[in-house]
């Protein structure tokens, strides 16, 4: 239940960052239009509108679609580097271990950490919104069905004057659509509905109160919303505010943009109505200013009225209506360009913070084996990887929790020991550090520590001691160049690996460890062979058993544990990674019996 909790609650922290990125540059498009007004044309004040909305879907949509934008990937795809391959090799380092005596290693050598989940909070949050969702989608649902009583109240206009002055319009537009016109007792204002079958809809006592002209008027505005698709836009406004709705700033830019849709329409009228007619559009305007009760049932409609202040601005901007030149059409593609290449700029980043997955491991491997080993297991949950070098085979149990993300806990100071030997920090002949005389739970940890002795007893004073020394710059780098499995070290540099912000799968485990085995690493060959030694555990026969613990300890009790390492035995060559989790008593030590118990039977390491 926690990892659900954590998993869903890490895509929603995602997709709240990429929405944070996307109102960022909202508000910049807000102001370049604020400043920039006098430069942009009504119809491209609008245009630009709609960059609001292609930013609000891109956190909606897989980085894996947008990455063709991804300029950055194109620049770096053939900077990549590729270290030299060396030979395999079994020798232990000068100065680095023989092969262990005893079992110390398979004591579950870990501090307990004290979390609280903030995945709860977050969770509570998604829920808070997922409810607000909900409660918006009943008010849509209910909303539809009061269209439904507009339309159903609609009487066809098929023939008479109005008709006649219908089809004028429509040929003065040139739109060859099929719109219906009609009249309703329900509407106050001139409405028009539909997406598929669009319907324009007036009072039906407009002729009553309007002359023939002034009918025009509202004709031709009406039909620039059929020909423009304004009701598409306007839906697809409602639907992205219902997934939007605790953006407060959706609420202003969505009321600008049906502002501006209707001063472009204003705008597209007037063009076509001589200078002393753009008075009596006003007037006519103004005559259902008074009718401003809008109804919740047309919210998916576009009508000619609006609010007071839509109206005011609406009236001031015919007053003061004069056809824009061409000078100044260029400008406002001009700065409409440059506001779209922006967006196109930040889209994968946008894309891919929105549905970035640190959680799962993505990997893709045709030669793999799926094996039931679910009786070595028992009451934990958990996975096995097994690659067997020479056959270039991954034989796996549980491919979903192989590729699941976890913390590594002290899995990862093999690589921080690379880390420090590569800045450093430690070198082959001086390795030591001294012992603070802080008292720790394990005798073994009380007493000054090399790099042997250190990794052998998981003595973690020894590697934060490095850690620090290191710095949190040089680590994050490292990390990252790795592809560590999330390269997360936001938990802090003394605990990012304890239960924390680091999470790697086993299926990356194995893909790193191969590496490293290789020497196909970042770091050079003497500090790996170093840090090899220092990880030969056991020897059976012709077999030589190479690895790690770890263990998570979480409030007193041993969740996570962690056997990660390789066999090599006549030439052959397999490295593994298993995994186990569990409400307590699941530790490196029930890892490594699990692993030793699978590696018997399949002969591997008896």
């Amino acid at each position: 239940m926690n990892d659900f909790l954590r998993e869903y609650a890490t895509g929603f922290t995602y997709f709240m960052m990429a929405t944070l990125v996307s109102s960022i540059i909202m508000l910049l498009i807000l102001m370049v239009k604020r400043g920039l007004k006098k430069h942009i044309a009504a119809r491209w004040q609008y245009y630009m509108d709609l960059l609001f909305l292609v930013l609000l879907i891109i956190p909606l949509m897989p980085a894996n679609l947008l990455s063709f934008f991804d300029i950055g990937n194109a620049l770096l795809s053939g900077l990549q580097f590729e270290p030299a391959r060396a030979a395999s090799t079994n020798a232990v380092a000068e100065g680095g271990a023989e092969v262990a005596n005893g079992l110390n290693w398979l004591q579950d050598f870990t501090v307990s950490v004290d979390r609280v989940s903030t995945s709860y909070i977050v969770s509570a949050f998604m829920l808070m919104w997922l409810i607000g969702i909900v409660a918006l989608v009943i008010f849509t649902f209910f909303c539809n069905r009061k269209l439904r009583l507009v339309k159903e109240s609609m009487k066809p206009i098929k023939t008479g004057e109005m008709a006649v002055l219908f089809d004028r319009c429509k040929a003065e537009l040139g739109i060859n659509k099929n719109i219906i016109l009609g009249t309703s007792v329900i509407v106050k204002s001139p409405t028009t509905i539909g997406l598929f079958k669009m319907r324009i809809i007036l009072p039906v006592d407009i002729r009553q109160t309007l002359s023939l002209e002034d009918i025009r008027y509202i004709l031709l505005h009406e039909l620039t919303h059929c020909k423009n698709r304004d009701i598409l836009v306007n839906n697809v406004m409602c639907g992205l505010q219902i997934l939007y709705w605790f953006n407060p700033l959706i609420y202003v830019v969505f009321k600008k943009m049906r502002l501006d849709r209707e001063i472009a329409c204003d705008s597209s009228v007037l063009k076509r109505l001589p200078k002393e007619h753009h008075i009596d559009y006003g007037k006519t305007l103004l005559n259902f200013a008074v009718k401003l009760s809008r109804s919740k049932a047309l919210y998916f409609a576009a009508e000619i009225g609006g609010s007071k202040r839509q109206i005011i601005k609406r009236i001031e901007s015919i007053a003061s209506f004069v056809k824009e030149a061409k000078r100044l059409r260029v400008k406002s593609a001009c700065i409409f360009s440059l506001m779209g290449l922006l967006i196109l700029i930040l889209t994968p980043t946008i894309s891919a913070l929105a549905s970035y997955d640190d959680t799962n491991y993505q990997f893709q491997n045709e030669n793999i084996v799926d094996e039931d080993l679910s009786s070595f297991f028992e009451e934990f949950t958990g996975s096995f990887v097994l690659y067997d070098m020479e056959a270039d085979k991954y034989t796996i149990y549980n491919r979903d929790q192989s590729v699941k993300r976890v913390s590594p806990d002290s899995t990862y100071k093999i690589y921080s020991a690379l880390i420090a030997l590569e800045t450093g920090i430690i070198e082959r002949h001086n390795s030591g550090r001294s012992w603070d005389g802080t008292a720790y739970p394990y005798e073994v940890w009380n007493k000054d520590q090399e790099l042997l002795s250190a990794m052998q007893n998981s003595v973690t004073w020894y590697f934060q001691n490095l850690d620090a020394q290191v710095g949190m710059k040089e680590l994050t780098s490292y990390f990252t160049q790795l592809s560590y499995g999330n390269h997360d070290l936001s938990g802090g540099i003394m605990e990012y690996w304890m239960e924390s912000s680091l999470r790697i799968s086993p299926m990356e485990q194995v893909e790193l460890l191969k590496d490293f085995y290789l020497n196909k690493t970042i770091f050079k060959s003497e500090h790996v062979d170093m840090v090899k030694g220092t990880l030969r555990l056991s020897e059976k026969g012709d077999a030589v058993l190479s690895g790690k613990t770890g263990t998570g300890s979480v409030n007193g009790k041993t969740v996570n544990g962690w056997f990660i390492g390789y066999v090599e035995n006549r030439g052959h060559t397999y490295i593994f990674a298993t995994n186990i989790q569990g409400e307590d008593n699941a530790g490196g030590s029930a890892a490594a019996q699990i692993t030793y118990a699978i590696l018997n039977e399949k002969g591997i390491y008896k």
